[in-house]
């Protein structure tokens, strides 16, 4: 069974709407660079200028964040799944009730 990277929904308008994408074995950059290839702009959206994965991206393989495994480097092989998950921030706070003290 090859490697699958599961693809937000963000991110599926760039990559002819597909929820998977099998990956060649190799590294999780070099795959990425072959599905670049692919389907051009895909990697922009998820490695900045440096190299480096962006700020709000975060990359999974078989559940482990690649920070804490070899980063771009982390190896890809058959049977791994791979997921993609944008960070989500903003929002409206819990606290709907002003503090008394708040309000001075």
């Amino acid at each position: 069974m090859p490697a699958i990277l599961n693809v937000p929904s963000q991110l599926r308008p760039f990559v002819d709407g597909n929820r998977a994408l099998q990956l060649p074995d190799g590294t999780l950059d070099g795959a990425l660079h072959q599905l670049d290839g692919q389907f051009p702009g895909l990697r922009d959206r998820l490695i900045d200028e440096f190299g480096e994965v962006r700020a709000f991206i975060n990359i999974f393989v078989n559940g482990d964040d690649i920070i804490y495994l070899q980063g771009l480097l982390t190896p890809v092989r058959d049977g791994i799944e791979i997921d993609i998950v944008p960070s989500i921030a903003g929002g409206q706070s819990l606290n709907r009730h002003k503090n008394q003290d708040d309000e001075r």
